[in-house]
């Protein structure tokens, strides 16, 4: 934060590619490029770990390692870890959505192709860097844990790991020397993995800090029950002797669901989690800050207090709000780690205990233009935005724009046009226009407003459990006019990007 700056959230796997879901390749090099020309200087991207085979980057089965679908093949086939002619008859037609399923199976014959090809090239020039990657990660911890995890995971055809051979589950040691010593070449497989990802970042993220681009990362607030983080610290987590959640986590009824949204996540033991230092956080924080320049908390709110529901209910309605670590765990963050760039999402049921904690922390929060129609006083309207926050048109969880105008009632829809004071067809570009204008120091806009495009465009609809996350960009959307009229925007509104 401390000075005006404009954006778009815009995931990886949204990006144009050649082989069925965006990655870190070309075509988010392209997206740097024609941001640059924008007069865009930050660049939001959702949370970068592993996902289920349904794709939510808030389903992570890690809160430490990279997505092997943004590995981006054509950087390696630069790099001579692919021949060129595997890259061959791997492009796909534009407009298409991504079927998960089908380009993780497809990404993952390639890099075992390259894992292949890696071992059999020993003058590599990069194994220097191959050789610091492994052992400061596998110091760290978290990189021993992903990839016994991963394996494991393969070894077991993808089933929880609670379903795995009790000594597996239970994490007993001669259980896990054995898997070690049985798994050691798929152990390695993923190092291997997780070091190309880290390699193909780090390269992108110099890309686009050389062309003034910030990126805003994301850290969802909890973890997937079936993930690396959880089965090997079961003791931080509200869990039975069978490593089954007792409490998870939601919302209560909101905005986007009469019932609440019963996300299913277990919920944290807090207290064990405060004797240890909070050593889990600050090391997830670290690994936030190493992606990302500044980051964007998720569900912040759950840090003062959260919603608390059984294991057995079938929907949210009946929870109990919970104490949550409050200012304590990030004092301890920035005790060890200096600044803390955080952007605080409160949005949902906020009650003044965590207005205060945002406030007290000194962090940004969020305004939604999407949110600011039903209410004449809301805090989301522009003229009551403060300077210290992030104004968005929607978020990952809201539909386009277009689509958002198209279902409102008609007293808010004859507000929105009059305070835009434009005619239906122009209710996207207007709603960017309102944002830049905001006193927020920061501005960021979903892609799909910036192109103007309908709710056939949206990304995710809280509480549908299946065809969310796949709509991808065009290449034909990144035009040289639209770049021009976002620029000058910028430049009206003191957002350019030095």
């Amino acid at each position: 934060m401390g000075r005006r700056a404009a954006g778009v959230l815009l995931h990886p796997t949204s990006l144009p590619g050649a082989f069925g879901v965006g990655d870190l390749g070309p075509g988010a090099a392209s997206f740097c490029d024609w941001a640059e020309e924008a007069g865009q200087g930050l660049w939001q991207v959702l949370p970068l770990g592993p996902t289920d085979v349904g794709g939510s980057p808030y389903s992570g089965l890690s809160a430490f390692a990279g997505n092997p679908l943004l590995i981006s093949p054509e950087r390696l086939a630069e790099e001579g870890l692919l021949p060129q002619e595997t890259l061959a008859g791997s492009h796909d037609p534009p407009g298409g959505r991504v079927d998960f399923a089908a380009a993780a199976a497809h990404k993952e014959r390639l890099l075992r192709a390259a894992w292949d090809r890696f071992r059999s090239l020993a003058p590599w020039v990069p194994r220097g860097e191959w050789d610091a990657f492994c052992a400061a990660e596998w110091a760290s911890g978290w990189l021993p844990d992903w990839a016994l995890y991963a394996s494991l995971r393969r070894r077991f055809s993808g089933i929880p790991w609670t379903a795995w051979d009790a000594g597996l589950k239970r994490r007993e040691p001669a259980a896990l020397e054995a898997a070690r010593s049985e798994l050691r070449e798929e152990i390695a497989y993923h190092t291997f993995v997780q070091f190309l990802f880290f390699r193909q970042w780090a390269g992108l993220r110099r890309h686009a800090e050389a062309r003034g681009i910030r990126i805003i990362g994301d850290c969802p607030i909890y973890m997937s029950h079936d993930s690396a983080d959880v089965w090997a610290r079961q003791d931080l987590y509200a869990l039975d002797r069978d490593g089954r959640p007792e409490k998870v986590a939601g919302v209560p009824p909101d905005y986007f669901s009469e019932t609440g949204q019963l996300w299913g996540n277990p919920l944290y033991r807090w207290d064990r989690m405060e004797a240890e230092g909070f050593a889990w956080w600050i090391a997830r924080f670290r690994m936030n800050l190493v992606l990302a320049d500044l980051v964007r908390l998720d569900h912040f709110r759950g840090f003062a207090g959260y919603w608390e529901v059984s294991a057995s209910e079938k929907t949210a309605e009946a929870g109990r709000w919970a104490a949550g670590p409050g200012a304590t765990l990030f004092e301890v963050a920035r005790s060890e780690m200096g600044d803390t760039p955080f952007i605080a999402e409160d949005l949902g049921m906020i009650t003044p205990e965590v207005t205060k904690l945002r406030e007290e922390l000194g962090l940004p929060g969020m305004k939604v233009l999407q949110f600011a129609f039903g209410d004449v006083d809301s805090d989301h309207l522009p003229h009551h935005h403060v300077p210290r926050s992030v104004v968005y048109t929607g978020t990952h969880d809201n539909d386009t724009a277009r689509g958002w105008f198209s279902g409102v009632a008609p007293d808010v829809r004859a507000r929105v046009l009059d305070y835009l004071g434009c005619d239906p067809g122009g209710v996207a570009w207007g709603l960017v226009r309102s944002a830049y204008a905001s006193v927020a120091e920061m501005v960021v806009v979903p892609a799909q407003d910036l192109f103007e495009l309908g709710g056939e465009a949206r990304l995710n609809v809280p509480g549908k459990a299946e065809g969310n996350w796949t709509w991808r960009a065009e290449g034909s959307d990144f035009t040289v006019e639209r770049a021009v009229r976002l620029r000058r925007l910028a430049e009206l509104t003191g957002r350019l990007a030095p």
